[in-house]
């Protein structure tokens, strides 16, 4: 290769051209050469974004910030999307930043996908997220909060709340020694297995007889469980009844479900009715006999004389009875 002024110029203009390149990627600028779309959102705060800060979905660059403006006190975010990649109407912007010193970008929160996709020049809604100012100041005020704290255990404040618990020790110092003493033997009895605890812990009689109440118990708890199982069968077999009942089986249920059968009844009990109300009234042989003074009077007299001819028979012998027999009926 000749090192002529042209060979020169062309590596010279080569190399201007890759800074250009470069330099025009870094600023956004070489997004103008790119196909894609405009998209629109409205915050409350720009939060510090600049015109060329990436626009970003799942953490993928999908475009370039446009253009800011001011507009109805919000601040419009025009946004330059490529064209591969279709956002959905639903979606959600937000302005985040990566890191504590990285530059802003806005998140754009896919949506669903059944939902429409949105046109060129369409708005998006923009989600509010809190920015690095807003939790510096909340950092600080956990800060304020924290020093508050440390101040209220200040030596003054310990004092106050240590001094009269310190008080407290100094005046009970021989109750709490007898307390602790007390502590103290009891808990030496029951690791001599005296006592009633220590007995419950060491002794095996009581270990063996609160086994026996616990196997009684099981027993208990297994009869109880057949016992309920039976009632289960016995409630069946009643649901079984009732059905047939319902269905208009058995003479339950025919009676309840047969009309014809239900009506015969219900002329049967009317009859009767009828009946028991002309024995009321003294009408039929059975209602006077139950009604008429005259007849009970009848068969009491009846039945007097009766008794007194059998006290007669009684006298006489088997001979005189049967004479007397014959002459009656002869």
């Amino acid at each position: 290769m000749k090192n002529t002024l042209e060979t020169r110029l062309g590596v010279f203009f080569a190399l201007a051209l890759i800074v250009a390149v470069i330099v025009l990627e870094m600023v956004g600028a070489a997004d103008f050469f790119k196909k894609g779309y405009i998209i629109n959102s409205s915050f409350k705060n720009a939060k510090e974004l600049k015109k060329g800060d990436p626009v970003k979905m799942a953490g993928v660059e999908i475009g370039r910030v446009e253009n800011i403006r001011l507009a109805d006190s919000q601040a419009r975010v025009s946004m330059k999307i490529e064209g591969k990649y279709a956002l959905k109407t639903d979606s959600k912007a937000s302005i985040l930043f990566s890191g504590v010193m990285g530059q802003n970008f806005v998140s754009i929160e896919g949506g669903t996908p059944g939902a429409p996709r949105i046109e060129p020049s369409g708005f998006i809604e923009a989600a509010s997220r809190p920015d690095l100012n807003e939790i510096m100041e909340r950092l600080q005020n956990v800060a304020s909060g924290v020093e508050g704290l440390t101040k209220s255990f200040s030596s003054e404040n310990l004092s106050t709340l240590i001094g009269p618990m310190n008080d407290f020790l100094r005046q009970n110092s021989t109750n709490l020694t007898a307390i602790l003493s007390n502590a103290a033997n009891v808990s030496f009895q029951i690791s001599q297995g005296k006592g009633s605890i220590g007995r419950v812990i060491y002794e095996d009689t009581l270990y063996n007889s609160l086994m026996a109440t616990v196997s009684s118990l099981q027993v208990a708890g297994s009869q109880a469980q057949t016992f309920l199982s039976e009632a289960r069968g016995m409630l069946g077999k009643a649901s079984g009844v009732m059905d047939e009942v319902t269905t208009g089986k058995g003479t339950i249920g025919m009676l309840l479900k047969d009309e014809k059968l239900y009506v015969q009844t219900t002329e049967a009990m009317d009859s009767l009715n009828q009946i028991l109300g002309k024995m009321n009234r003294g009408q039929g042989t059975v209602g006077k006999l139950i009604n008429d003074e005259s007849f009970l009077k009848n068969a009491r007299l009846t039945l007097q004389k009766v008794d007194k001819a059998t006290e007669g028979l009684e006298d006489q012998g088997p001979l005189s009875v049967l004479g007397i027999a014959i002459n009656t009926l002869f």
